[in-house]
């Protein structure tokens, strides 16, 4: 594989239907801002679940890595990098995944692996979500390597207008940095500990190692992933209080497993109800694919079961822009 600086030297302008929809995705593609956080961390769970796929079904000779995330802050340069080692992106790709907005290769790239036994999950995340980057960064670059025979490292990058600029890159191992320049009206998001709470928020369960600054900061084996005769009491009570720190333990729960008319799955906690104003205590937190998306799942729950507690996870449920 050759990793020698590309003779790429490409600008033009990001393909979209109207030149005023770039603003109103930086502005309004998400209700908050943290969702940034979300979306390209499920975009390198994705490139690391698709170089799983692409090594079963096409033999590929390179051993492949333990999958990671690694999110690093330099708060002197302002900015964040979220690195994977997934399958990685040549010039071509980057001019169709990233250029053509609200292209998404998730669709095509189920057809060429769909596989009924495949454990390795597509979320399905590009276009649209990638784009959330610039509701709190000025520039955005992408330094990236494609896993194919002889690819070259690429770097792309853009400052929030339609223009973008492609090039040579000097990335060494297969895989993708995103680097956001973050503007100083999100500098908060410098801030470690804020971003490790949104990390835990977001991504506490996916089923991958996520670093930040060297630490791990997810727990990757969420619970209502196992099966009911596998879990001890305790270990139910153990994952009820890291939900919800602090609370009284849970009564007794109920552990979900179904597949017709929709697949879902989840733990739903009884709660210890002390007084009247404890019935409007509930929280389900619904997830997608280990992806957290919301707390506000009353169209979901029945309004005589809210005052539970837990988690849905519904990968049947789209996470994209409503």
């Amino acid at each position: 594989m050759s990793t020698e600086t590309q003779s790429i030297q490409e600008t033009g302008e990001i393909s979209i239907h109207s030149e005023n929809i770039f603003p109103i995705i930086k502005k309004w593609l998400y209700s908050e801002k943290d969702i940034f956080l979300r979306e390209l961390v499920s975009n390198a769970f994705d490139a690391i679940n698709k170089l799983k796929t692409i090594s079963l079904k096409e033999k590929l000779n390179t051993p492949l890595e333990k999958g990671r995330i690694d999110i690093k802050i330099n708060e002197t340069e302002k900015t964040i990098t979220i690195s994977d080692n997934g399958l990685g992106m040549d010039a071509e790709e980057i001019k169709v995944f990233i250029n053509q907005i609200a292209f998404s290769g998730a669709e095509d790239f189920l057809k060429k692996y769909k596989d009924t036994d495949d454990k390795n999950q597509i979320i399905g995340h590009f276009g649209l979500g990638f784009y959330s980057a610039f509701m709190v960064a000025d520039l955005v670059e992408i330094k990236s390597l494609s896993y194919k025979a002889d690819a070259r490292a690429i770097k792309w990058s853009c400052d929030g207008s339609t223009k973008f600029s492609l090039q040579g890159g000097d990335r060494t191992t297969v895989g993708t940095d995103v680097i956001l320049h973050i503007n100083e009206e999100n500098k908060e998001y410098l801030n470690e500990p804020q971003l490790t709470e949104l990390v835990k928020k977001y991504a506490n369960f996916l089923p991958i190692e996520i670093y930040l600054n060297d630490k791990l900061v997810n727990d990757h084996n969420p619970l209502w992933l196992k099966s009911a005769n596998e879990i001890k009491p305790e270990e139910y009570q153990e994952f009820y209080q890291k939900l919800f720190p602090f609370s009284e333990p849970a009564l007794f729960w109920i552990h979900l497993n179904v597949d017709y008319p929709f697949n879902l799955q989840g733990i739903l906690y009884f709660p210890r109800i002390l007084s009247e104003s404890d019935l409007n205590k509930g929280l389900v937190k619904l997830y997608c694919q280990q992806v957290y998306v919301t707390d506000e799942v009353k169209v979901i729950i029945p309004e005589f079961l809210t005052m539970l507690r837990g988690v849905i996870d519904c990968p049947d449920i789209p996470l994209n822009v409503s």
